[in-house]
């Protein structure tokens, strides 16, 4: 078993930190994304989309998309429940990491890769109007963001989940797409603070 990445990129960095904190290894094959090509040869095999990470099941079976991944070591290793528990907490869990998701994270990639000149070569094409678009979705996005915070210590609950997986990748990779810090989000900042204070955050 081995996982295809780029240790930089932000998907990869989901899985990352989603196997620090179950405590599992697994080997890593280093493909950079933005000098080596996905879209040819046997990596385009295992994943058409031409996406990290990849997952390489000891059977040679190839799972790509990064909450499949984390679905599968869930079911393998499901302590501790990083996708809830029970029927309401999973389903809480998979409401806040989909909101957060295609949400917050599409929108600060979405401002990274139509806006950042060295994604040129990668979103093609580069459309400035859409980068410069999810600048505010961005904003909209950590404002309910935060009125969640306000009442709850964890995005899905009382418990760490995936769902904050995602929020904490989103908003540290704000940084790399000239977006800054949440600065003007006080539940944000205070619970930023505390999960990048956990181990797994410097997967």
């Amino acid at each position: 078993m081995r996982i295809i990445e780029t240790h930089a990129a932000p998907s990869p960095r989901r899985v990352n930190i989603f196997l620090a904190e179950k405590g599992i290894e697994v080997p890593r094959e280093e493909l950079n994304m933005m000098t080596d090509d996905l879209t040819t040869g046997d990596f385009a095999k295992l994943n058409p989309w031409a996406r990290v990470p990849v997952l390489i099941l000891d059977d040679g079976r190839a799972i790509s998309e990064t909450v499949a991944i984390c679905r599968y070591f869930e079911e393998i290793s499901p302590e501790p429940a990083l996708f809830g528990i029970g029927p309401v907490g999973k389903a809480e869990v998979e409401m806040w990491n989909r909101r957060t998701e295609f949400g917050l994270f599409n929108a600060v990639f979405a401002v990274f890769r139509h806006l950042h000149p060295k994604m040129a070569h990668l979103e093609v094409p580069q459309v400035a109007a859409w980068g410069e678009a999810n600048k505010e979705k961005v904003a909209h996005e950590l404002t309910r963001i935060d009125a969640r915070l306000a009442e709850s210590p964890y995005l899905a609950g009382d418990s760490y989940s995936i769902a904050d997986i995602t929020a904490l990748v989103a908003i540290d990779f704000m940084k790399p797409a000239r977006l800054g810090r949440p600065e003007g989000f006080g539940n944000v900042m205070r619970w930023h603070r505390e999960v990048s204070a956990r181990p797994s955050a410097q997967a």
